[in-house]
C-alpha cells in the first residue's frame, strides 16, 4: 500500500544503492585471495591458528550479517513494486513512516522487527 507521504521513485533509488553497495561490501569480505606458495593451514604458530581462526569466524559473521541486510533490501524491493511497501510483513500493519525514513529497507514494524 502506498502512503503519499513517502516518495516511492526515491525510496526504490535508495534502495538500489544500499543493494549495490551491499553486493559491494559482501564481494570484498568474501574474496578469497589464493597464493599458490600458501599452504594450508592457519599459521606455524600456536597464536597464529587462534588469530586467523577469530579472523575467520569474524568475516563470517559479518557476511551474515550483510546476506541478512541484504535480503532486506531485496524484499522491501519487491514490496514497492508489487504496491505492498510499508505494509508489516509479519502483522500486516502499516509501517510507521518515520521508520520507513530511517531505514528505507524495513519490511517489519518495530514490535515485529524486535520478535524476530
Amino acid at each position: 500500500m502506498e502512503d503519499p507521504t513517502l516518495d516511492l521513485d526515491t525510496v526504490r533509488r535508495e534502495l538500489l544503492r544500499a543493494r549495490d553497495a551491499l553486493t559491494a561490501e559482501m564481494g570484498a569480505l568474501t574474496l578469497v585471495i589464493r597464493d599458490p606458495d600458501a599452504t594450508i593451514g592457519f599459521g606455524k604458530r600456536v597464536g597464529e591458528g587462534t588469530t586467523e581462526a577469530i579472523t575467520r569466524i569474524e568475516r563470517v559473521g559479518a557476511a551474515n550479517a550483510l546476506q541478512s541486510k541484504l535480503a532486506d533490501v531485496e524484499r522491501a524491493l519487491v514490496k514497492v513494486d508489487e504496491g505492498t511497501y510499508g505494509i508489516c510483513d509479519r502483522c500486516s500493519r502499516m509501517i510507521p513512516v518515520a521508520r520507513l525514513e530511517a531505514r528505507p529497507s524495513s519490511v517489519l514494524c518495530a514490535p515485529c522487527s524486535a520478535a524476530r
